[in-house]
């Protein structure tokens, strides 16, 4: 089959791999333009760029893939299909009609649950104990077109986003082949979605990553998981930001009488306990303002911290 693929970040990678590998055509690869990105502003390739061009495959990096030229560009290619995965940029309904098939995406959610930019990180936030990948088939509407596989896995109580990221992946690319395989066959079966069972993911902001102290122990872990690698969690302490990489819960069903949230409770040799909203959390993996990640055993031996102390929302001024 001739397929073009559409997909910018990790998560694409894989499933493209897979296509590539089981010997379909790919035509072309289509992603995101090069960004300017560290101190020095240098331009990066994307992860999907950078397999396509190892193993010559043509890129199209289109600013906008609305624009007339990037559509007349698309249909040169005569793809029997698009896949897409995680490619940043809405289709049009002129775009949606050219292949033959149609334009297949490769969800990270079991749909219609977790529509949106980052189902993966949202389903840890809050609380799913399962979640999986769904393969669509793409319309209009935003995560809305019919379904046409899903596998579920569950989701571990240590997971992290990049865990959960790196199973899903895999998962996507075992699906993508398998529907791929029973539409040449003729065998693929369309499901509707219930669009009153559907919610929103949200796209991540840096800005959500402020802890709020008040919240209770077990959500505030989650978000730490749930963010983690990016945009990360944090909080503020001694005036400088400082990012919680691993926490963990002790089950408590309030805090210490007439202690605020975000309130030091116990300094030990290994961890930090601080006071929530409601329940206890205990600081295992840290990093300050212009430091590198680490235990809060190496955190504790560089700065001075004692009980009593807070963790805030903002800066002190």
């Amino acid at each position: 089959m001739k397929i073009l693929y559409m997909g910018t970040p990790e998560f694409a990678v894989g499933p493209l791999k897979a296509i590539y590998e089981a010997g379909h055509e790919v035509l072309a690869v289509v992603t995101q333009p090069d960004k300017a990105k560290g101190r020095g502003k240098e331009m990066q390739a994307c992860e999907v760029k950078e397999y396509a061009v190892s193993k010559n495959i043509p890129v199209f990096q289109p600013a906008k893939i609305k624009n007339p030229e990037a559509v007349e560009t698309l249909k040169k290619y005569n793809a029997d299909i698009y896949i897409v995965a995680a490619f940043g940029q809405i289709l049009s309904r002129e775009i949606l009609e050219i292949p033959r098939y149609g334009c297949l995406n490769i969800h990270a959610s079991l749909l219609p649950k977790y529509r949106g930019a980052a189902p993966i990180q949202w389903s840890i936030i809050e609380g799913e104990r399962e979640t999986g990948v769904t393969i669509m088939q793409m319309d209009v509407g935003l995560d809305t077109g019919d379904m046409l596989l899903k596998k579920a896995v569950s989701i571990d109580a240590q997971e992290t986003g990049q865990t959960l990221h790196d199973k899903l992946s895999v998962i996507g690319s075992e699906l993508i082949l398998e529907a791929l395989c029973r539409i040449q066959e003729g065998t693929i079966s369309r499901e509707k979605q219930e669009d009153s069972k559907s919610s929103y993911a949200s796209m991540l902001t840096k800005e959500m990553g402020c802890i709020q102290w008040n919240k209770r122990a077990a959500e505030i872990e989650r978000l730490i998981r749930g963010l983690n690698p990016w945009p990360s969690a944090y909080t503020y302490f001694q005036g400088k930001s400082l990012k919680i990489w691993e926490a963990r819960i002790i089950e408590t069903e309030n805090r210490p009488e007439m202690t605020a949230p975000g309130t030091i409770i116990e300094v030990g040799r290994d961890s930090l306990q601080v006071a929530t909203g409601e329940g206890i959390l205990v600081l295992e993996a840290v990093q300050l303002e212009g430091k590198k990640k680490m235990s809060v055993h190496d955190f504790l031996l560089g700065n001075k911290v004692e009980k009593g102390q807070i963790m805030t929302e903002g800066k002190e001024e």
